[in-house]
């Protein structure tokens, strides 16, 4: 498997969000598994992003709220399951995971003597890459509002400059962390999230729930 550069990730964003039928639609089928993860997590950020912006409405049904909450829920187990996913074919790719055990609540590093451990995974530094990519393109749409005034646009190009310069930082941060994992300078492990809001098992208020029926 051919390891990404953020270039590469930077331009599948971009080009995700200047289709028209996205995030609706995945697009066309990806044959690489690494680069298929990676856009899979971009949607579910996207479907996200948008679910937050309608859960913040004032003046609808309290029902139509609840859906969003629900939805925000599902998108975000999705965008998580992704990042995992990314994190364990990476891992593959590098030779840092032993793969009888890729896919368990418990992946067993494969560690080069002397290597440091990066804090963050590599699959989440794409997470937020993701992020980033729709954070840019809010913030540019804002600047080219026609119905604010000047002021307004210019405090938005100003912020779109942090912003851009934000997304590069992190993505040679990436490929900085790749390149020091090729050469066993460093590794990262999948960290299960086991987001216990969504399992009744585990939920408190579920749990409640259940025991009254």
């Amino acid at each position: 498997m051919t390891l990404p550069t953020s270039a590469e990730i930077l331009t599948l964003h971009d080009e995700a969000l200047a289709r028209a039928d996205w995030p609706a639609h995945a697009g066309p089928e990806l044959t690489d598994p690494l680069l298929h993860w990676i856009r899979t997590n971009h949607r579910f950020n996207c479907l996200l992003w948008a679910e937050e912006d309608l859960a913040r409405r004032t003046q609808v049904a309290e029902a139509e709220i609840a859906a969003n909450k629900r939805a925000i829920d599902g998108f975000n187990q999705a965008r998580n399951d992704a990042t995992e996913r990314v994190d364990e074919l990476l891992l593959l790719a590098l030779g840092l995971v032993d793969p009888a055990t890729v896919g368990s609540d418990t992946p067993r590093s494969q560690v080069p003597a002397g290597a440091r451990l990066n804090s963050e995974t590599a699959g989440s530094m794409l997470d937020r890459l993701s992020i980033m990519a729709l954070k840019c393109r809010a913030m540019r749409q804002q600047t080219e509002r026609q119905d604010v005034d000047a002021a307004h646009r210019a405090s938005c190009s100003a912020r779109l400059a942090r912003l851009e310069e934000q997304r590069q930082d992190l993505a040679a941060c990436f490929d900085a962390l790749l390149a020091d994992a090729q050469a066993g300078r460093a590794y990262f492990k999948v960290y299960r999230q086991f987001k216990m809001y969504n399992d009744a098992r585990f939920n408190p208020a579920l749990v409640a729930e259940a025991q009254t029926k």
